[in-house]
């Protein structure tokens, strides 16, 4: 329990300290007009209160992420309320907070808009290609999670097809219409509800007795069930990722960036949103570590539901919470997700009408560019979720990583102190390189090549920035 609450007590000072920090290093200006007030077009472009954007910031990117991802998390042991903690405060609220204060600075641009113009023309274009296939699979794992909840919980006839239609049938409207018509209306209390979840498990595990292990010397090890496939690194730090840093949300800060109403907001939205998912994050994990009798004997239950965290997410809620839990729990796993999915396809749509060139505002053209995207994951909802699902962690971590490195090359542009960015930037890179190298789905080479490879493109990547901050310091 004493983990838990110094974890807790280190998110929130993040965001009373840290943040503050990082607001000043972005020289936040309460009197610069932001896009929201000065391209507004009533579709995108809307001003909103900004704890309503705060809310729909939170849910966007959190989804299945912070809870799904936290209950594998916990297979790992203590050392996940590392991750979690660290990550949220010098990483994910940080890539967070600046890739939001860039859209704002620039317009509103996509985040690959963005990357274009720090990291150059040739990574813009190979990035825009990446982030639309990444917010693709997003919204592909948002379909198919859900379609398959609901089709447990509802009669043999309304099967997985049907709700894989029905929700396509909804992300169609939320893509199309302005954004403060379903998104900015009903998001919020579907963010409070997330939030509300995981608050009142908490409360009640604490109630009834429940023991969370401690980050105690014998528990710095590794507790997951199969050991030798499934290392501390690189694996933990790419199955928590929306509780830790997530590449998706640099591609949902745009949305709300074309909707705050002064600069001062985006520490609140951007690193804020942040911190309450890791809330979220570090909440399921603890729960999930505790409500079985222990990590081994969770191990156990994900072997015998062969990994099924929607169940752990029901047995849970309905048993520590009763009736309200299981419409707390449908709440959670299917509408947080779908919120993320729909918000997804907008995100990709809006990518697409930036690489093109090519006027949102009427809905023809809206329609132009939507209806592919939806062919496009209606036809991967046929693919394995498990193949899609890894396939998502990976490149939503590079992602994440390319923006670290270009939110890097900004401060360095702008004489800031670039080493609140560089060093999670190299941290990434390693974590993503060594992944892709070890992992079945990627090349699945040995630990000592991947651990080697890993290191070594860290530090090429180390070479080649200092060689890019040497050429142009010598430039001025």
């Amino acid at each position: 329990m004493i983990t838990f609450l110094i974890s807790l007590v280190i998110l929130l000072g993040g965001y009373i300290l840290y943040s503050r920090y990082l607001e000043r290093v972005m020289e936040v200006d309460p009197n610069r007009a932001t896009p929201a007030t000065s391209l507004s077009d009533g579709v995108d472009y809307v001003p909103m209160p900004w704890w309503r954007v705060l809310l729909i910031q939170f849910l966007n990117i959190a989804g299945l992420g912070p809870i799904f991802g936290a209950i594998a998390g916990a297979l790992w042991g203590p050392v996940a309320f590392v991750w979690i903690v660290l990550g949220t405060v010098f990483a994910g609220a940080a890539h967070d907070f600046f890739s939001g204060m860039l859209s704002v600075r620039h317009g509103g641009l996509s985040i690959t808009e963005i990357i274009g113009i720090y990291l150059g023309g040739g990574v813009k274009q190979l990035m825009r290609v990446f982030t639309i296939v990444l917010l693709v699979l997003v919204g592909v794992v948002f379909i198919s999670g859900p379609a398959g909840i609901l089709a447990n919980l509802t009669p043999a006839t309304l099967d997985f097809k049907f709700w894989v239609w029905i929700i396509f049938g909804y992300y169609i409207l939320a893509t199309l219409l302005p954004i403060d018509k379903i998104i900015g209306k009903i998001y919020p209390l579907f963010g409070f509800a997330l939030l509300f979840m995981a608050v009142s498990l908490i409360i009640a595990l604490i109630i009834k007795g429940f023991s969370i292990p401690e980050l105690i010397p014998e528990n710095w090890q590794n507790f997951h069930y199969d050991k030798v496939r499934f290392p501390i690194f690189p694996m933990l730090f790419i199955t928590i990722a929306c509780g830790a840093i997530s590449g998706f949300h640099a591609t949902q800060s745009p949305l709300m960036a074309r909707c705050i109403k002064n600069e001062s907001e985006g520490r609140k939205v951007f690193y804020g949103a942040m911190v309450i998912e890791g809330v979220v994050a570090l909440i399921w994990a603890a729960i999930s570590m505790s409500f079985f009798g222990g990590i081994q004997e969770l191990g156990e239950v994900m072997i015998a539901q062969k990994g099924n965290a929607a169940w752990v997410v029901n047995e849970i809620s309905n048993s520590l919470l009763g009736r309200v839990g299981a419409i707390l729990a449908i709440l959670g796993v299917v509408a947080a997700p779908i919120t993320s999915g729909d918000t997804a396809f907008r995100s990709a749509r809006l990518t697409v009408g930036d690489l093109l060139k090519f006027n949102q505002k009427p809905i023809k053209n809206r329609l132009i560019i939507t209806v592919p995207l939806f062919v496009v994951g209606f036809v991967l909802t046929t693919i394995n979720f498990d193949v899609v699902w890894r396939y998502f962690a990976w490149s939503n971590q590079t992602l994440a990583t390319v923006v670290l490195w270009t939110i890097t090359v900004y401060l360095f542009q702008k004489g800031k102190g670039f080493w609140i960015t560089l060093l999670p930037a190299l941290f990434m890179t390693a974590v993503v390189t060594t992944y892709i190298m070890l992992a079945p789905e990627g090349l699945a080479l040995s630990k000592n090549i991947a651990y080697s490879m890993g290191i070594i493109v860290t530090f090429l990547s180390l070479l080649l920035f200092l060689f890019y901050t040497s050429r142009e310091s010598k430039g001025r």
